[in-house]
């Protein structure tokens, strides 16, 4: 089993930062791309930033410039730093993560169908 575990949402006034972290963890084998994404409420969920294993990133055109996302692949982490932020930024932020896991079959480890994981979703209200 996998599971993404979220953390560092909140409230902040308008120009503020908040950083997200979300850690990876269970039988995991190997991580391609972390990433975030948002959904405000009555709207469908949207990216805001990814970044693959190797360092390559994506962001949103509304995160440019203001969000930066960042991984510790040791920790299998991928972290949220969001600044300047405005009410239009509020949103359930999700880790997501293309996880391939293993498991054991007696003592021989077998991986598994890699799949995309997603975290509980964190909140997050930025005040104007």
């Amino acid at each position: 089993q996998v599971q993404l575990v979220e953390s560092g949402g909140g409230l902040v006034q308008a120009g503020g930062s908040l950083r997200l972290s979300c850690a990876a963890n269970g039988s995991i084998f190997s991580i391609n791309t972390m990433g975030w994404y948002r959904q405000a409420p009555g709207k469908q969920r949207d990216l805001v930033a990814t970044m693959s294993n190797s360092g390559s990133t994506n962001y949103a055109d509304v995160a440019k410039g203001r969000f930066a996302i960042s991984r510790d692949n040791a920790k299998n982490t991928v972290y949220l730093q969001m600044n300047s932020l405005k009410p239009e930024d509020t949103a359930v932020y999700y880790c997501s993560a293309d996880v391939t896991p293993f498991e054991f079959h007696g003592t021989m480890m077998r991986l598994t169908t890699p799949t995309l994981y997603w975290g509980q979703g964190i909140q997050v209200t930025v005040s104007s």
